[in-house]
C-alpha cells in the first residue's frame, strides 16, 4: 500500500530530481535523429520518474487511490537535436506555487556528445491528479493532494461556452473560414487514450505531428516530396500543448491547423485547436502551438539548418504556385 503522507508529498512538490533518459527507436524516423513527438516523450518520462522518486507512482496513484496522473499541458524548446541511442541526464526541478491547483515542473535534459555537455531540452509542465469515475470510487483523496484532484481535466480553467455547432458536414469548414488553415475530423481510438476513457497528452502529440504531415500534404509540399527533391526535413524548435477539456475514445476529434506567423525566411508558427462536438455545441478540448523551420541533410550524420525558398513560403501561405 502506498501512503500519501506530508513528507511524499514535500518531496513532490520541493525536491529537485534527475533521471537517466534514451529516446525511443521508433522516433528515428529521418536517419538517426529524434523528432520532437518523442523529445516531448523524454519530458514525460522524467515527470513520472520524479513521481516514482518521491514515492507515489502513477499506478499506485490510480490502483490505491483512484487518481489518474495527467499531463495537462507541456511547452517544451529543444536547443540541441537527439540521436538514437543517445543517453541524457533529466532534472525535474517542482514549480508549484501555493495557490497552484495543477503540480508545475520545469524540466531540463543534456547530453554529452564529443567531450562537451549540450543542454537538449527544457521544458515546463503541469500536471492534473483526475478523480477516476469510470470504476467503482475509490475513497476520499489524500488530504495533501486535495489540491491537485480534479473531476474533469480542465476544471482549474473557467471555460467558454461552447459555440452552437452548423450542420456537421458543415464544421470543417466553419473552423476553417477566413483561415490560413487544414481541418479534419478523426474518431479517437483507444492507443491514443489512458485511463480507459480519455485522450492522453501522448496522444494529442502525435496529433501535432499529424497535423504537420497533412498541412504540408496538403499545400503540395509533403514530407517525402522535399525530401526527395532537395533532402529537406522539417524541424521543431519549440511546440507547446494545453488540454481544456476532455475528449473521450470513441469520439469525433475534429483538429485545426492554422498558420499564424511566419517569420522570414526560416520559422513559420502553426496553433493547432482541438473540438468534440457535445449537445450540439463545439467544446474545444486542447489547444498547442508548434514551431517549425527546415534543415537539409548533409550525410547521415549532420544537417543543417535552410532558409525558405519562394515555393516553401507561397504553400506555407496558401498562394499559387508561381508560374
Amino acid at each position: 500500500m502506498t501512503l500519501v503522507t506530508d513528507t511524499a508529498v514535500k518531496a513532490l512538490l520541493d525536491t529537485t530530481t534527475t533521471t537517466q533518459v534514451r529516446p525511443r527507436y521508433e522516433g528515428s524516423n529521418i536517419c538517426t535523429w529524434i523528432g520532437f513527438k518523442h523529445v516531448n516523450y523524454l519530458v514525460e518520462e522524467a515527470v513520472l520518474d520524479h513521481f516514482r522518486q518521491a514515492g507515489l507512482p502513477a499506478r499506485a496513484l490510480y490502483e490505491e487511490h483512484g487518481l489518474g496522473l495527467d499531463i495537462v499541458s507541456i511547452d517544451s524548446r529543444i536547443l540541441h537535436a537527439f540521436h538514437m541511442d543517445d543517453i541524457a541526464d533529466a532534472e525535474v526541478v517542482p514549480w508549484t506555487k501555493e495557490d497552484d491547483s495543477t503540480i508545475g515542473f520545469k524540466v531540463t535534459i543534456q547530453f554529452e556528445r564529443g567531450g562537451e555537455i549540450h543542454k537538449a531540452v527544457t521544458s515546463k509542465v503541469r500536471v492534473s491528479l483526475r478523480i477516476d469515475t469510470y470504476l467503482e470510487a475509490a475513497g476520499e483523496v489524500p488530504a495533501p493532494l486535495t489540491r491537485f484532484a480534479v473531476a474533469t481535466l480542465g476544471d482549474d480553467l473557467e471555460r467558454e461556452a461552447g459555440a452552437t455547432a452548423p450542420a456537421e458536414e458543415e464544421i470543417l469548414a466553419s473552423l476553417t473560414a477566413g483561415q490560413n488553415a487544414y481541418a479534419w475530423k478523426w474518431n479517437i481510438p483507444y492507443p491514443y487514450c489512458h485511463f480507459t476513457e480519455r485522450i492522453q497528452m501522448s496522444g494529442y502529440l502525435r496529433l501535432m505531428e499529424e497535423g504537420k504531415d497533412r498541412f504540408v500534404a496538403d499545400r503540395g509540399i509533403s514530407i517525402k516530396t522535399l525530401l526527395d527533391d532537395r533532402r529537406w526535413i522539417p524541424v521543431v524548435p519549440r511546440s507547446d500543448i494545453r488540454i481544456l477539456d476532455e475528449a473521450l475514445m470513441e469520439e469525433d476529434l475534429y483538429t485545426v491547423y492554422t498558420v499564424e506567423e511566419v517569420f522570414k525566411d526560416f520559422t513559420y508558427t502553426s496553433r493547432m485547436d482541438f473540438y468534440v462536438l457535445r449537445d450540439g455545441k463545439l467544446v474545444k478540448t486542447a489547444t498547442g502551438r508548434i514551431v517549425h523551420g527546415y534543415a537539409v541533410i548533409e550525410n547521415r550524420r549532420d544537417w543543417s539548418l535552410v532558409n525558405f525558398d519562394q515555393r516553401v513560403i507561397d504553400a506555407i501561405n496558401g498562394k499559387a504556385p508561381q508560374a
